[in-house]
């Protein structure tokens, strides 16, 4: 059964600028090169590896591995699925075309479908796919092929290469002459060499492909103005590092191949896997990301632009996702307090990405993953957190420049965060401490973080687990200016920062020895604080206690002989 779904477009993110104004106004007319469904693109299942080509149809097909859940680690991968776009928005699921259960040479136990590819000759689409034929797999690894007259149906096994080692990720490259070439690799080794006319045997012997650093597996060839393009996945896996891409160059098909770089940064998925298709005269790079799942082993294929250089290098690809939408509505306000369950709408992988679809505190936003309970601090908090989950709040900041960023927290045995906006770390870890317990808060924080002014997505990020979250605070920090300036009404009457938790400061600047008064009056007009002081001629500073305050907001009025200055102020707890 064939099922065909829409996914809203996004503008192409990683354009040469010189080339983006005109790409925007192409658009509206030729919508379907140059815009394309968010990544995931493919959601209501998960998918990896995956394989891209463009056939005679005029269709874009893809051809991915398929995560099962609950994941079991990569061993319970099965059931490949065809995915076809035409216009790179709307997708079309073709179904199920294979599973291990239909292919008689297999492993009995099933399972280890891994990453495939497909190829087509003389009116046959050829299915190539690697699974093993014994219990102990992974010493018995053969590339089963299957053939169909369609591209994403009726796929029937007819056996396997034969005399091959015990390899995976096949890739087949069909050159401008008609001539195939079949690739596979793993273990640090890369082996290519030419396929025979039935598609099925080896035509002379495989070869290693020379010149390749740090191969890992995922082998693709491509080919664009004459130069043959191999890439593939490095060993960038140790630690909390991901495989990254690589990919070489040659002038011929088997190599000897010269090495080119990287042209991909790790995913959030410990694995990647990718393939590179030109379609409508724009290059892309598929791979496959955890986005969906915050889970290793069920992952997500995604795609983006790809671009080369006059010399033939490709550029980095800049990885791309959707965002969610302001919370009711509208932006988080800088500086202000942001609850920590009033994230964005959008749902997992575009507002949030949390390990499970369960809110396990069920006080608030039910129906969503992420885990609100109520606060013994007023409100809501986040909880459950797991190392890897992240949420994204769209914000407005008023103004550039250095703020305070104070995170509400309580933990029995602490973790760490950090804060990005639009993608870049802006505090560097944040330590939680230990507080004594789940409700028992305590505050974090970092000073002089740097906001640009206007609409921006700000992440939290926990590295680590085992820690509830109130709400963050942001408090402007103000410079004094250079005080070689001959503006002596430079400061006139200012308050910071604002909002406040424990104080605030009060800048201004009289001209003669007077008595000053300042006044704190609550919405209603009431007055509910109050200093005296004496201020000297010229710049004066004073710091007003606020420690009796509740949140909200009020005013600030300062008199003088000279002057009555006010500001409105906001005091968060």
């Amino acid at each position: 059964m064939e099922t065909t779904f829409f996914i809203p477009p996004k503008w192409f993110r990683n354009q040469q600028p010189s080339k983006f104004s005109l790409r925007c106004i192409m658009v509206l007319v030729f919508l379907s090169a140059n815009c394309y469904a968010q990544n995931p693109v493919i959601r209501h299942m998960f998918t990896a590896d995956p394989s891209a080509h463009v056939w005679n149809d005029g269709r874009l097909y893809v051809y991915p591995s398929h995560d099962i859940a609950p994941p079991r680690g990569c061993d319970l991968m099965d059931r490949y699925h065809v995915f076809s776009t035409e216009n790179m928005i709307e997708w079309t699921d073709h179904g199920e075309i294979l599973n291990s259960g239909q292919v008689s040479w297999g492993r009995p136990e099933g399972g280890f479908m891994w990453a495939p590819d497909c190829a087509f000759k003389n009116g046959t689409y050829y299915f190539y796919f690697p699974h093993p034929s014994e219990t102990e797999w992974n010493r018995s690894w053969k590339t089963g092929v299957a053939t169909s007259s369609k591209p994403a149906s009726d796929f029937t096994v007819q056996g396997y290469i034969p005399g091959l080692e015990s390899f995976i990720d096949p890739c087949v490259f069909t050159d401008d002459d008609g001539q195939a070439y079949f690739y596979y690799g793993g273990g640090g080794v890369c082996k290519g060499g030419r396929l025979k006319d039935n598609m099925m045997e080896i035509d002379g012997e495989m070869q290693e492909m020379k010149g390749l650093i740090d191969f890992h597996e995922a082998a693709w060839v491509h080919k664009r103005n004459n130069i043959y393009y191999l890439s593939y996945s490095d060993n960038h896996d140790v630690g909390n590092s991901h495989n990254r891409m690589r990919y070489a160059t040659s002038d011929f098909p088997l190599g000897p191949w010269k090495h080119r770089g990287i042209y991909m940064d790790p995913t959030d998925s410990y694995t990647n896997h990718g393939s590179i298709i030109e379609y409508k005269g724009q290059w892309y790079a598929f791979y496959h990301n955890s986005a969906l799942s915050n889970h290793d082993w069920l992952r997500s294929i995604c795609v983006d632009s790809l671009f080369y250089d006059d010399g033939g290098s490709i550029q980095k690809v800049i990885q791309t996702r959707g965002h969610g939408t302001p919370y009711g509505g509208r932006p988080r306000e800088i500086p202000g307090t942001i609850e920590a369950e009033d994230y964005d709408s959008g749902g997992q992988a575009f507002a949030y990405s949390d390990s499970d679809t369960t809110n396990n505190g069920g006080a608030y936003r039910l129906g969503e993953g992420v885990d609100i309970e109520t606060c013994s601090a007023g409100g809501f908090n986040v909880g459950w957190t797991n190392a890897g989950e992240w949420l994204e709040y769209t914000i407005h900041v008023k103004n550039t420049g250095d703020y305070d960023v104070i995170v509400h927290v309580a933990s029995p045995e602490g973790g760490s965060i950090h804060l990005s906006l639009d993608g870049e770390d802006i505090t560097g870890s944040m330590t939680i401490p230990a507080t004594g317990g789940w409700q028992n808060w305590q505050t974090i924080s970092k000073t002089k973080v740097p906001f640009k002014a206007g609409k921006h997505i700000l992440q939290l990020y926990e590295e680590t687990g085992g820690f509830n979250i109130d709400k963050i605070v942001t408090q402007h920090v103000s410079h004094v200016p250079d005080k070689s300036k001959k503006d002596n009404n430079q400061y006139g009457f200012q308050v910071y920062p604002n909002p406040a938790v424990f104080s605030f400061k009060v800048k201004y600047q009289t001209n003669l020895l007077t008595p000053v008064k300042f006044e704190i009056y609550d919405l209603l007009g009431r007055l509910v604080h109050s200093v005296n002081e004496t201020s000297t001629a010229g710049i004066n500073q004073t710091e007003i206690n606020i420690g009796n305050l509740t949140s909200g907001h009020y005013f600030i009025k300062l008199t003088s002989d000279s002057m009555i200055k006010t500001e409105r102020v906001m005091v968060v707890k």
